[in-house]
């Protein structure tokens, strides 16, 4: 099966539109359905429900949906696999949220990088959902998650303890004005939210929210205001004085976790790279 017609299918589904996955293809639009009309004429079904604005999966597409993504994605790592450097010998695939790499990753992926040579890193950032279901289908080696997937195929590990606290910019912020001084509210996940309604609830509502942490830190430095950040990555801000670490509100952690498949056959590397994440927050 060609490739190029599972990811033409794939970017149709992403958009429900032909002529933009035809601008994200770099195609023309009819060339984008003769290559869905070829796929669903080798297949034997169809795909598409088509409608004037309105392009639904059929129950076959929805089908063929998780095995497209499946083989795209195998074939990336092949080929990435059969063009390893001489001097490597092993790759691992490495994914973690947005915010774990802003609160914890991008401070050793140099120290990891270094102590593991002949192993080629892949490092990507990637959703919850989205790492999970790589990880079941062997295309991705380790995910850092603040929350763990509870699904048997998976070893879950917890490697540390990320403190998260309650930060400002400004000097005079106490219990009483941080959340009423540019209050930015970060989506630390779930056991986050559950806290942060249970300590703070009655509060004025936050005139910012982000799932990231890094916009939000960068927002406070430039913009003035108040957020709860990882100690990791505001240590130079409160050492510098540009921000200020609030003591007599209420601060909360966050556990990291590491997860990969039972059956990987790299499980010796997987071994040295969760003790090297460990022992990153130690050092922190």
């Amino acid at each position: 099966m060609d490739i190029d017609l599972l990811k033409t299918f794939v970017e149709v589904v992403r958009t429900r539109h032909f002529g933009k996955a035809a601008e994200n293809l770099y195609i023309t639009q009819s060339a984008v359905s003769f290559r869905i009309r070829q796929l669903e004429q080798g297949l034997g079904v169809n795909l598409f429900i088509r409608q004037r604005n309105n392009i639904q999966l059929t129950a076959p597409g929805e089908r063929l949906l998780p095995h497209a993504q499946m083989i795209i994605t195998g074939m990336q790592r092949a080929k990435v696999d059969v063009a390893l450097a001489d001097n490597m010998h092993k790759q691992i695939s490495l994914a973690g949220t947005p915010n774990i790499w802003d609160a914890f990753l991008q401070f050793g992926i140099t120290n990891i990088v270094s102590a593991m040579p002949g192993v080629s890193l892949v490092a990507e950032v990637k959703a919850q959902q989205e790492s999970t279901r790589l990880l079941l289908e062997r295309t991705l080696d380790l995910a850092v998650l603040f929350d763990p997937p509870k699904v048997d195929e998976l070893v879950v590990q917890r490697i540390c303890e990320l403190p998260i606290i309650p930060v400002s910019a400004f000097e005079t912020a106490n219990s009483e004005n941080f959340f009423d001084n540019q209050y930015v509210y970060v989506d630390w996940g779930t056991t986050f939210s559950l806290w942060h309604a249970r300590e703070f609830n009655g509060h004025a509502p936050p005139y910012f929210r982000t799932s990231t942490g890094r916009i939000a830190l960068d927002l406070i430095l430039k913009c003035g205001g108040s957020a709860f950040i990882p100690q990791l990555l505001v240590e130079e801000q409160l050492k510098s004085g540009e921000l200020y670490h609030v003591e007599d509100v209420a601060h909360t952690s966050r556990d990291v976790f590491v997860a990969y498949h039972r059956d990987n056959e790299q499980t010796p590397l997987l071994e040295k790279l969760v003790t090297l994440l460990t022992e990153l927050q130690i050092k922190a």
